[in-house]
């Protein structure tokens, strides 16, 4: 997150936030398999049993052994291909599926595909979670989640209520087991609007601003304002927006930023308000959490243009996951590359995390492989959707990961 580089991207209908190769040939056996490089510079460790509700319990590096059966780095691992697998968590007639990502409604080429690459972390595994299981252990709690569990859920519980909590853009209650999941839309976690130039001038206005976008670091928007005084667990993500100079550009329409109603003058980059929205939006959660809550930051999900980003004839029409050396082409930061946002956003989001009571889950590394499971040109839209993912697709990966760094944090308890 932390560059003079602008960075575009999509506007997400839904805030979330979501690769492509001359590929390896299948093995006699018909399975092939994509590495995660072990030298990744933002690599995690997270120990389950051990961890203390604390940032510090997660380490960088791959140094600990996984066989003692309390650790396991999930980022470090390989996309594994069976052609014979099936999915059966759920359809494409899964009503709450976004149009523009449901792929194989959409016939986009390689939408059956797409599930049959299982993510295999190097020294443990990530078994898909039993839906009916999670609805009984969770039974009488409150979830804020931009992951896509709903209708996996639904498939093995179909007493089903919509209802929101406040602020909520859905949710939806499990009535058997009074279990609540509920998506809160933000775009930059802290309250923004459309400013403009006072006649009676200030400080801002003695810099030659006219007009750009207030962003107030230390108020939440009012989406999620109140979700932490309700929910039990929530997964908390921003990123793209901070770089999307089609939004906020940063001559006609700048990031103008204002810290206890006042501007901060001088005015700062993108990077560094990105940086106080963080500090103040965590001490909010941590200061307004119910007692006993578990709090998680999602890392970001990556995007995928290559030839140019989505406003420059960038597209995503890879079928297969990228080779190691390709993901290092597109996400490298010392690259610089279309795509390096990624990299940038956890690198500001870690610095902030540390020594906070959020724990992380690091989606990042395992879905920069994936530039095939984009809606891409069956997508819908004028341009390539190298953004937002297919379902069912690797957001269902990312369910399997949440579900198995909670039962940890639960059973760490």
């Amino acid at each position: 997150m932390a560059a003079t580089k602008k960075f575009s991207s999509l506007f997400p209908l839904l805030s979330l936030i979501c690769f492509v190769s001359v590929f390896l040939l299948l093995s006699l056996s018909r399975k092939a398999s994509i590495s995660s490089s072990p030298t990744h510079p933002q690599v995690l460790q997270f120990k389950p049993i051990a961890a203390a509700n604390n940032i510090d319990a997660y380490a960088t590096g791959s140094d600990t052994d996984a066989s003692d059966g309390y650790s396991c780095d999930y980022s470090d691992g390989s996309w594994i291909y069976d052609p014979d697998a099936r999915f059966d968590r759920y359809d494409s007639s899964c009503k709450e599926i976004f149009k523009g990502w449901n792929c194989i409604m959409n016939n986009k080429s390689n939408g059956r595909d797409i599930f049959k690459w299982r993510w295999q972390p190097r020294n443990c595994d990530l078994p898909p979670f039993d839906p009916l299981k999670f609805l009984h252990t969770y039974r009488d709690t409150n979830i804020e989640t931009c992951l896509f569990l709903f209708c996996t859920l639904k498939r093995v519980s179909g007493g089903v209520k919509k209802w929101r909590a406040a602020g909520a853009d859905r949710g939806f209650t499990f009535l058997q087991y009074n279990l609540t999941i509920a998506y809160h839309r933000t775009n930059l976690l802290a309250r923004y609007g459309r400013w403009s130039a006072n006649g009676n001038g200030g400080k801002l206005e003695a810099l030659g601003y006219k007009e750009g976008y207030r962003v107030d670091v230390d108020i939440p928007e009012g989406t999620w304002e109140k979700a932490p005084s309700f929910h039990d667990i929530l997964i908390f993500n921003t990123g793209h927006w901070w770089w999307a100079p089609s939004k906020f550009d940063p001559v006609k329409s700048p990031m103008l930023f204002f810290e206890k109603g006042l501007p901060v003058i001088p005015p700062v980059p993108p990077d560094v308000g990105l940086d106080k929205v963080l500090k103040h939006m965590i001490r909010f959660v941590e200061k307004n959490m119910q007692r006993g809550a578990i709090k998680l930051f999602r890392t970001q999900s990556p995007r995928h243009f290559e030839g140019g980003d989505w406003d420059q004839g960038g597209s995503c029409q890879r079928l297969q996951p990228l080779l190691p050396e390709q993901v290092e082409e597109l996400f490298s930061l010392k690259n610089n590359g279309t795509n390096a946002e990624a990299g940038l956003v956890n690198q500001h989001l870690f610095k902030a995390l540390k020594g906070s009571k959020f724990h992380i889950l690091d989606i990042t590394r395992m879905s920069e492989f994936r530039a095939d499971a984009h809606p891409s040109s069956a997508g819908g839209k004028k341009h390539d959707d190298c953004m937002h993912w297919c379902l069912p697709g690797i957001t269902d990966t990312w369910n399997d990961l949440f579900v198995t760094h909670l039962n940890s944090l639960k059973i760490g308890n």
